[in-house]
């Protein structure tokens, strides 16, 4: 008995400090971890929060391209007819989204959201304008009727968009 209880008082004080020094380490390690973890999100950030940025500039860029004013500055030609001017019109959103489509990655699906309903905005707008005219009119009346609509509108379906990003964008800051 004399031998169990000599062993007990080595041994108690040994299990004791190896205890303390597992806890101890066990805790050092999770610090050290949880560390790694936040200079990684840090790191993440700081490479992607560039990447993001440069996605709402091309949407904005996009949006600016598509709006039906640049779209009547761009393509309005004396020899042009409506459904001509109409069908060049609508190419170019279709080449100008097809282009940016990728760029729904680095943004909110909100923001997502708001991009393609300005586009079918536009298109609709387009559309609606140039089927009340004959399609083989000059294409100066498509660009007036265009310019007409879009002034009776308190905002242009791109300009709206645009604001939306400009205010998700912000946030980064």
């Amino acid at each position: 008995m004399d031998l169990f209880l000599e062993m007990l008082t080595y041994l108690l004080p040994a299990l004791v400090v190896f205890f303390t020094a597992y806890l101890t380490i066990r805790s050092l390690l999770k610090n050290d971890q949880r560390k790694r973890d936040q200079e990684l999100v840090i790191k993440n950030k700081e490479l992607i929060t560039p990447v993001r940025l440069q996605a709402y500039e091309r949407l904005v860029l996009f949006l600016e391209r598509i709006s039906p004013d640049n779209l009547v500055m761009r393509f309005s030609k004396d020899q042009l007819t409506v459904s001509q001017l109409q069908n060049q019109m609508l190419k170019s959103i279709r080449s100008e989204f097809d282009h940016n489509v990728s760029q729904q990655i680095y943004i909110s699906s909100r923001a997502w959201e708001v991009v393609k309903s300005a586009r079918e905005n536009t298109v609709k707008l387009i559309n609606t304008t140039a089927q009340s005219l004959r399609p083989d009119d000059p294409a100066l009346k498509l660009s007036k009727a265009l310019l007409e609509k879009l002034m009776e509108q308190e905002k242009s379906p791109s300009r709206a968009a645009v604001e939306y990003l400009k205010n998700e964008a912000g946030t980064f800051f």
